[in-house]
């Protein structure tokens, strides 16, 4: 059909060279910029937060109240390497890996619910 329309063709843009990109369409410098980005949003955060329950983890003890990772909030009665054991009513006590214990209470907060 291209004997019926003649076919158009543009004329370069003058300055420019053929295949000149400005440099923020750089592929290179894109990769860069999605490298930090994963960084800031998304590796940095992380990272903190496995430090912060690290340290939750290393700081409990006998008598802390803590939350477990089920929504069970009790007071730790015993602590070994591995597990605790938390008492989640009178004379009812569960033993959980650590691991489970996402936050811990201020004294008293039990008493309160």
């Amino acid at each position: 059909m291209s004997f019926f329309i003649s076919d158009a063709m543009a004329e370069p843009v003058a300055g420019a060279a053929p295949g000149d990109v400005p440099f923020f369409a750089n592929p290179f410098f894109m990769l860069v910029v999605m490298v930090v980005f994963f960084y800031f949003f998304i590796i940095r955060p992380q990272n903190k937060r496995n430090k912060e329950h690290k340290e939750l983890m290393s700081n409990l003890g006998k008598g802390d109240e803590v939350v477990v990772a089920g929504g069970m909030i009790g007071k730790i009665t015993k602590v070994s390497e591995d597990y605790v054991v938390v008492e989640v009513a009178a004379n009812t006590e569960i033993r959980f890996q650590k691991n489970a214990i996402t936050n811990t209470l201020p004294k008293g907060t039990i008493k309160s619910i």
